[in-house]
């Protein structure tokens, strides 16, 4: 009965109308949770008379009940009972592959935690081995229940696990013992039917008989579990089987033939997934397990040679994905071999065939490039002339190209230099000019590549084939960047000079070729002399405005020079146009300034006008996000800002003295602000109504709130702060992020930077709606609107329940918020309402790790500090609404916080001050009561003192002796480089650090990225700098050192630094001392 309701609720999810699936879902949850034998039923229509849809709807519920109910994370609270555990793998072993493929996942989650992480399914992996036996495909006999391909699918669902290291905390993990048993037990014993099937299907390439699908998929599973098995193990079962492994996997690979194009059957396809995979075991086995594959890479490597050589050369431009991913993968070995002890023996011999009849081949351009450069430019420029400008999208597997890794081969093929030549017959071992003699010898860039490569010369017409072979060597010298850094620089410039500048002053443009080029001089920016900057510049400029020529487009060619242009050094002034394709350059520009900021400066505020214009452009009005092209131009313009200020040198930041720098810095000034007018003010001016804020876009903060920092930053002029209408940028800005609700690190910072700065400029000059918001017309209520001071302390209040960098910023902008000099007598309300909700945030924040000391007690205390000075009776009460007891966990753990017992103790002067200070005040409010508490923060005072005392001499200690480490930097500077040198990290170094890296992960021990620098920031006073804590500790000694020297005193060591320091106090003490 309820297999039948079951499934007719399964079918009604398959309706297409939308309330009768949602109500025989609610139904399917409510069955799941009464009936116990729930996933009992599911497996039984997987395999029952059901229709193919009912049975890919069980598959699939029972995927996600197991989901929901399997604790993947925490294995010790996942277990499953042996019934289902069984019923599964029977179910498996059976069902169709359309439900096969949905089952698999579940029974994948199972495997991952009771067989692999707690070993807890030991009758598995025996029954397994007798399924396989007793399979249809393998016993012939006609009555076999289990299907051979099912059996295989579940095994490599048990191996797959094992293709990671298990355990990465240790630095040389062995092999998993359930990995061994598989090996044993089903991997070696099942190799015997592999060799079997192997001599079975590659007789169909040497007779013309059937190829046999069911063979070629086992071969295909079977080569997975296999490399799930070496991929980071060796079991020892596998190593003695794996000459004759190899043999096998060697007689498939040479029965590959490319002559089927991009047309293949489903035998072939699979045919070509075995060959794929065999590739890939043997990267692994070179990578990996050298000890035991070092006697079989002869054989192996002539093999992979024979394929790149013969087999591939006449078809390269007619190959599927996965024919090429194998010739890739081909390539990629090729290279890991010639970088073993042994490579350069095995691959020297065919370095010219190499590159004549495979390497040089595959360079050259083809029919597909050309199709793809017309029919998907941006694929096209991905796969030959990527780009740092564009983030990379899509399959990882569609990066590996054939072309690229033939340019990682050909790299290497150019660094080696041979074996080390043997200096003696007598000794082996390494004499001191050896390595001497190495560095003088001729790499095979210079002795091969190179001259290859001259014997094409560059085109002097559209010949295609020219043209083709031009584009190979082009290809080609962009994996030379290795070998040509360690040439003279004279030896790059020749090349350039020579082979790729002509290219943009030939008659007869060749677009395919100047973008090859433009990619390759990206590539050579680490190479290229100083004295070739202005002939590069003047070409890469000439390619960047390239317009399309006839039916051909150049929007590779423009994209490539924008690639190349952000790899070098200096930039040239660009006149952007509102394009489609210009969004790109603004990045580029970014990029651009930032390598070159020292020589670019000069141009920042021309280039900043140009930006601003063509930005303010794609504004739009509508509140929506705006236009990428408006993002990425306020993007660059931040960065800009940034640069121009970085270079600014110290003399001129200090005195103003140069015109040209001042003049550049009024022009950046109104031009950001000319751009924030337009994006945040018009909009409020042409529907009329200036308090219609929530119309204005809050896209872009992080970049606004950086270019409005730069605006007030060194303004002290009211006229000035009128002229760039600082005021009402500010009240729209504050307004945008005080329903700030996408925190981001990154984006958050520009934010608290530019409080900071806004803090500051009304120190300097008080300004409109800062503190008090205007008052509006009649007939609306007499209320003050929001003002700026709200607005950020209302982002600063959410901020305290973000992430840990926030919190810390957010502290030291409570401290800067509420004693800002200029509160006015009603501005005093606003002041209490800030009080009382940093207060009320902080501690709430505080209350979740209150059971805890951890980092984060620091800012929340030193938060709630600040407010306790300002309104102590307002904080108070909060804390005692918050919880009953909240003003003495408070007073406590600040006293806490205070002494050497706290793990992160407080780090600066101004810390210790503003702490010292918010205790004292405890002090005077818990008067002369006789508690433990009032003892104890007076203790905690003490401690505070000789801290401060303490990190004082330290500071005037650094200072004093930073002058006589300075001098000694630049006679230690080549000392200090060499010990580096030779101080490389080994790999057991490596590995344990990793191992360290994962306890820690695993114990939840790493800081933050961020929190560190947040947590070393200065607090500013303000009114409180000049208040002398450590007088106000000695007078809180004077009056209650009765209450002090009771039952639990300080520690005499205390006592006595605290003396030494304050003998004035020697008196209050004496019945100690006595």
């Amino acid at each position: 009965m309820e297999t039948h309701q079951i499934a007719e609720l399964l079918n009604q999810t398959l309706s297409p109308d939308v309330n009768s699936v949602r109500s025989a879902t609610d139904a399917l949850d409510r069955l799941s949770t009464t009936l116990p034998s729930f996933p009992f039923y599911l497996l039984s229509i997987t395999t029952g008379g059901e229709s193919q849809g009912v049975k890919v709807a069980a598959a699939t519920y029972l995927k996600n009940f197991t989901r929901r109910n399997f604790d993947t994370d925490n294995s010790t609270n996942s277990t499953v009972s042996k019934d289902l555990k069984d019923a599964l793998v029977r179910v498996l072993l059976q069902a169709e592959p359309v439900v096969l493929k949905v089952l698999i996942e579940p029974f994948r989650c199972i495997v991952a935690v009771e067989f692999v992480k707690n070993s807890l399914w030991p009758e598995l992996v025996p029954e397994l081995r007798a399924v396989l036996q007793n399979s249809d495909l393998i016993n012939r006999n006609g009555t076999s229940e289990w299907k051979t391909i099912n059996a295989l699918t579940v095994l490599h669902s048990v191996i797959r696990p094992f293709q990671y290291f298990l355990n990465p905390k240790l630095p040389k993990e062995p092999v998993p013992p359930q990995l061994e048993l598989i090996a044993q037990e089903i991997l070696v014993p099942l190799l015997a039917l592999f060799h079997q099937l192997v001599e079975k299907v590659t007789k169909v390439v040497t007779v013309q008989a059937t190829w046999d699908l069911e063979s070629e998929k086992i071969l295909v599973i079977v080569s997975k579990c296999i490399y799930f098995a070496v991929r980071s193990h060796m079991p020892s079962a596998l190593a003695s089987s794996l000459p004759a492994l190899c043999k096998d996997l060697l007689t498939i690979l040479n029965s590959l033939s490319f002559e089927g194009g991009e047309s293949c059957t489903d035998e072939q396809f699979l045919r070509l997934k075995t060959v794929k995979r065999s590739l890939i075991i043997f990267c692994a086995l070179v990578t990996r397990h050298r000890k035991f594959s070092d006697k079989l890479l002869p054989d192996i490597t002539d093999s992979v040679l024979t394929l790149v050589k013969l087999k591939h050369s006449a078809v390269v431009n007619k190959l599927d994905f996965l024919s090429e991913r194998i010739i890739s993968l081909s390539f990629d070995f090729i290279s890991r071999v010639l970088e073993t002890g042994p490579g350069w023996r095995l691959i020297s011999a065919h370095f010219t065939p190499l590159l004549d009849f495979a390497i040089f081949p595959t360079l050259v351009m083809n029919e597909k490039d050309i199709t793809e450069w017309e029919e998907d430019p941006d694929e096209y420029m991905r796969k030959n002339l990527p780009s740092e400008l564009e983030e990379v999208s899509g399959w990882s597997e569609d990066l590996f190209t054939a072309r690229k890794s033939a340019l990682n081969l050909l790299g290497v093929i150019a660094m080696s230099k041979g074996p080390p030549l043997a200096t003696s017959s007598v000794s082996s071992k390494r004499k001191k000019g050896e390595k001497t003699k190495s560095k003088n010898r001729s790499a095979m860039g210079e002795l091969l590549v190179l001259p290859f490569l001259s014997k094409f010369p560059i085109p002097a017409s559209a010949s295609a084939k020219a043209v083709n072979e031009y584009y190979g060597v082009l290809m080609a010298y962009s994996s030379l960047v290795d070998f040509l850094r360690e040439q003279k620089l004279g030896f790059t410039a020749i090349l350039i000079q020579n082979r790729l500048l002509p290219l943009y002053k030939a008659s007869s443009f060749q677009p395919y070729l100047v973008a090859s080029a433009n990619w390759v001089l990206g590539e050579l920016a680490s190479c290229i002399p100083e004295e070739l900057s202005p002939d590069i510049y003047s070409s890469l400029m000439k390619a960047l405005t390239m317009p399309d020529m006839g039916h051909v487009s150049c929007y590779p060619v423009r994209m490539s020079a924008a690639g190349a242009i952000a790899k070098l050094v200096e930039v040239v002034a660009l006149r952007i146009k509102d394009e489609e394709d210009s969004a790109p350059l603004f990045q580029l520009l970014g990029t651009l300034v930032e390598a070159g900021t020292e020589h670019v400066a000069p141009h920042i505020p021309h280039i900043v006008s140009l930006l601003v214009e063509a930005t303010t452009k794609c504004i739009t009005p509508d509140p929506e996000p705006w236009p990428q092209m408006v993002e990425r131009g306020l993007a660059t313009l931040a960065v800009m800002g940034q640069c121009w200020e970085d270079a600014v040198p110290e003399e001129i930041e200090e005195n103003g003295s140069s015109q040209m720098w001042a003049s550049g810095q009024e022009a950046i000034k109104k031009a950001f602000s000319d751009l924030l007018q337009h994006a945040w003010l018009r909009p409020l001016q042409d529907m009329g109504d200036r308090i219609a804020i929530s119309t204005v876009s809050p896209s872009c903060i992080d970049d606004s709130s950086t270019l409005l920092g730069f605006i007030m930053r060194d303004v002290a002029e009211r006229k000035v702060i009128v002229e760039l209408q600082i005021p009402e940028l500010l009240l729209v800005w504050s307004n945008l992020i005080a329903d700030w609700h996408a925190w981001e690190e990154m984006e958050d910072l520009a934010i608290f930077k530019c409080i900071k700065e806004a803090v500051s400029l009304n120190n300097k000059v008080s300004m409109k709606n800062f503190i008090l918001g205007e008052m509006p017309s009649p007939p609306a209520p007499p209320v003050h609107q929001r003002s700026v001071i709200e607005g950020i302390g209302s982002f600063v209040t959410e901020a305290f329940y973000q992430y840990s960098s926030a919190v810390w910023r957010a502290s030291a902008c409570v401290q800067m918020l509420l004693h800002i000099p200029c509160y006015t007598t009603e501005g005093e309300e606003v002041r209490r309402s800030l009080v009382s909700a940093f207060s009320q945030a902080a501690f709430s924040r505080f209350r979740d790790s209150a059971s805890n000391p951890c980092a984060l007690w620091k800012p929340l205390l030193l938060a709630i500090s600040s407010c306790y000075l300002c309104y102590s009776d307002i904080v108070e009460k909060v804390l005692e609404k918050t919880q009953h007891d909240g003003f003495t966990v408070f007073a406590s753990t600040l006293a806490f916080i205070l002494t050497s017992r706290f793990e992160h103790s407080l780090a600066t002067c101004s810390e210790i001050k503003l702490a010292g200070l918010a205790l004292a005040k405890v002090v005077e409010r818990l008067g002369n009561q006789q508690s433990i508490l009032l003892q104890e923060c007076l203790i905690s005072l003490m401690e505070a003192c000789l801290k401060s005392i303490q990190m004082q001499g330290e500071e005037e200690g650094e200072d004093e002796e930073s002058e006589d480490v300075d001098s000694g930097d630049e006679d230690t500077e080549d000392d200090e480089d060499s010990e580096i040198d030779e101080c490389e990290e080994t790999e057991e170094e490596y590995l344990e650090r990793c191992a360290a890296v994962a306890k820690e992960l695993e114990n939840e021990t790493i800081v933050e990225e961020g929190d560190i620098d947040d947590e070393d920031q200065e607090i500013e006073l303000g009114v409180f700098e000049e208040v002398d804590v450590q007088m106000v500790v000695v007078s809180l000694i004077e009056r209650y050192h009765g209450i002090l020297l009771q039952a639990n005193a300080p520690p005499s060591e205390t006592i006595s630094d605290f003396l030494n320091s304050f003998p004035e106090c020697k008196t209050y003490f004496q019945q100690l001392q006595g």
